[in-house]
């Protein structure tokens, strides 16, 4: 029995539609190269068997590597359109000192996150009146330095 071109792309699309109950985002590579294996099949229909199942395993590789290297969804996290991602950075006056394990208060000029005054925490002892620094969002409080 020869197997042609249809029988790959029958074949890729088994793998993507099996994607859907399966969860790992991983089949779909598979599938993908059963498709361009089918493609390749099509413009090439003397090739044989071991140079399909070659042509289906590098593609499959190539493309399951493309995207946990490049494309994989860690490296393009950011913090844009967070709380976190808005507040970061910004300066503000201590209104109330603030000292390791005490709460103070951190006054804005403009509001940050619908309010001009927060609840801050800080590493390190500082006195009411300095210019300070949101360095993250922790819960209900701010986590501040000096500026």
């Amino acid at each position: 029995m020869m197997i042609e071109w249809w029988h790959w792309a029958i074949a890729g699309l088994v793998l993507v539609v099996l994607e859907l109950a399966i969860p790992s985002f991983f089949v779909l590579w598979f599938g993908l190269g059963a498709l361009l294996t089918a493609l390749v099949l099509y413009a090439a229909p003397q090739l044989g068997l071991a140079g399909q199942l070659g042509i289906w395993a590098a593609a499959s590789v190539v493309m399951a590597l493309l995207w946990f290297r490049v494309f994989r969804p860690s490296r393009h996290k950011t913090l844009i359109g967070t709380a976190a991602g808005e507040v970061i950075g910004e300066i503000g006056l201590l209104v109330s000192a603030v000292a390791p394990f005490q709460r103070g208060k951190v006054r804005f000029q403009r509001p940050v996150l619908g309010a001009e005054e927060w609840a801050c925490m800080a590493e390190a002892e500082i006195a009411a009146g300095e210019r300070v620094r949101v360095v993250s969002v922790e819960g209900s409080f701010v986590k501040v330095a000096k500026a």
